[in-house]
């Protein structure tokens, strides 16, 4: 069960690189996930600050006409590397193997990254609206998702 919550929590991390780990942030300094080493450093205050500030910066910018694809080099590897280190976070959470646990969350991150990209664009396509409205959609579903896997523990 826990791998399947760090490949969860990886895909999350594919929708909204920042959000994931700053949900991961906030159950570490709530206490609804426990951690120790360095791993624990996600829950400190400061962390917790710069991630949740970074993702809500994130939940604006991903709306401008500017901003690339998440698919391109920079946004992906960026899901990869925040979803290697939520999946590791919630390996350790539950004492498994935080190595293992790195390598589920980054294959999640790049699912949620390719499987997010394809579904919006498909579905703005099929109904015929704007980006927006199906980018706020996303936002919710990361958000939801994202504070659903750190609650299992």
């Amino acid at each position: 069960m826990t791998l399947l919550l760090a490949f969860f929590i990886g895909f999350f991390g594919g929708l909204r690189a920042l959000m994931a780990p700053a949900a991961t942030a906030w159950a570490v300094y709530l206490g609804w996930l426990k951690l120790d080493g360095r791993l624990a450093l996600i829950g400190s205050l400061a962390s917790v600050a710069i991630l949740t500030i970074l993702a809500l910066v994130e939940l604006v910018a991903d709306k401008l006409p500017q901003t690339p694809s998440r698919t391109a080099p920079p946004g992906l590897i960026a899901r990869i590397v925040m979803g290697g280190l939520t999946g590791a976070c919630i390996a350790a959470g539950d004492a498994q193997g935080v190595f293992l646990g790195a390598l589920v969350g980054a294959f999640g991150g790049v699912v949620g990254c390719f499987a997010g990209y394809q579904a919006r664009t498909r579905i703005v396509r099929a109904l015929g609206t704007r980006d927006i409205y199906v980018a706020l959609v996303e936002d919710l579903v990361t958000i939801a998702g994202s504070l659903w896997v750190v609650s299992r523990f």
